[in-house]
């Protein structure tokens, strides 16, 4: 509503400005251009987006895992991504999925705590057709699982978690085991319904069925490492583990390469014409070697070692006494290299 002033109050603000007592750009209106962020205290936001961003790094990896392992398992096509991660209260995520349904309470050690992994029924169906020799084609009734189908549930959610532990390996030693298995949400009460939630969402293809598989984390059970869900520890802890996985399968590969050592004795240079002349017992006199010299042992065409002949029972054998640049490594552990009967 605009108020409109009398002529005194005009004239009193005309001579305020020419006086100087006030400035025009006081009179000037002023634009609130703040931006308002609306707050739910109902629904506290609790994972920062960089850590939303880092869950769902680490489950795309274990989507890919399951994708293989499901693949194998089921001998079918089988196809598994991430849909979505939100953060939500533990209420609103009993409320979103069916009854009955697949809903496995997994203990999250050595994390306190349990979380939440939901199948959907056309999902866990036609996984449990394709194993029982089925074409994989899901059920359309809604019933509970009978206690076959419910073991049979359980081999393939334990196998699941084996890629869990795998995916979580750059945060976590995670060993994630399954505690039990129930049909209804509201059995399934691991936290208060107040409670903030992780919900990361995977859509999942079997065959010709789609369906949903949900991973719910409370926030109470991933607290300890929230830390550790950011961008840079992540990537950091990826190089490192990258880089030791391949030095020990580089060792793993390399340890069982086969290498010609040799023990050289000596050299001479001799005319082709006394070589094509040799005969069993001549004396060839080598230069430059005295009978107590240390022999050269060679690994590949590598001088490495110093070593001294002997026998070993009926075969000769060369004993290592050092090596060739002590500068290296002078910590020296004494190896026997036996031979087949003769030198090189």
């Amino acid at each position: 509503m605009n108020e409109v002033l009398s002529q005194d109050e005009i004239d009193q603000l005309l001579t305020a400005i020419s006086s100087g007592e006030t400035e025009q750009e006081d009179f000037r209106p002023v634009n609130d251009t703040r931006k308002i962020k609306i707050y739910d205290f109902k629904r506290p936001d609790k994972f920062s987006k960089e850590q939303i961003r880092t869950v769902s790094i680490m489950h795309e990896t274990f989507a890919r895992l399951t994708t293989t392992s499901l693949s194998a398992q089921l001998r079918s096509m089988v196809h598994v991504h991430v849909a979505s991660v939100d953060q939500l209260t533990y209420e609103e995520f009993i409320r979103s999925i069916p009854t009955p349904t697949t809903l496995a309470v997994i203990n999250m050690d050595p994390l306190k705590g349990n979380a939440i992994l939901e199948i959907d029924p056309a999902i866990t169906f036609s996984m449990i057709d394709r194993l029982f020799g089925g074409s994989g084609q899901s059920t359309k009734v809604q019933r509970d699982l009978t206690d076959i189908e419910q073991s049979v549930m359980e081999g393939i959610i334990v196998r699941i978690l084996a890629n869990m532990r795998e995916a979580w390996t750059q945060v976590i030693d995670l060993r994630p085991r399954l505690g039990q298995i129930e049909t209804n949400p509201q059995f399934a009460q691991i936290v208060p319904p107040s409670e903030m939630v992780v919900l990361v969402t995977l859509e999942t293809k079997v065959g010709e069925e789609e369906g949903m598989i949900n991973f719910c984390i409370p926030y109470i059970t991933i607290e300890p490492i929230i830390s550790k869900l950011s961008s840079q520890f992540w990537f950091s802890s990826v190089r490192r583990s990258s880089t030791t996985q391949y030095l020990g399968v580089l060792k793993e590969k390399l340890s069982s390469v086969d290498m010609d050592v040799v023990a050289e004795i000596g050299s001479i240079n001799l005319p082709i014409r006394d070589v094509l002349g040799l005969r069993v017992g001549d004396i060839v006199r080598l230069s430059n070697v005295r009978v107590g010299d240390p022999l050269t042992l060679s690994v590949g065409n590598v001088k490495k070692f110093l070593c001294q002949p002997g026998v070993i029972g009926k075969k000769m054998a060369v004993q290592v006494i050092g090596k060739l640049d002590q500068s290296e490594d002078d910590d020296f552990e004494e190896l026997t290299v036996e031979g087949d009967g003769s030198y090189e």
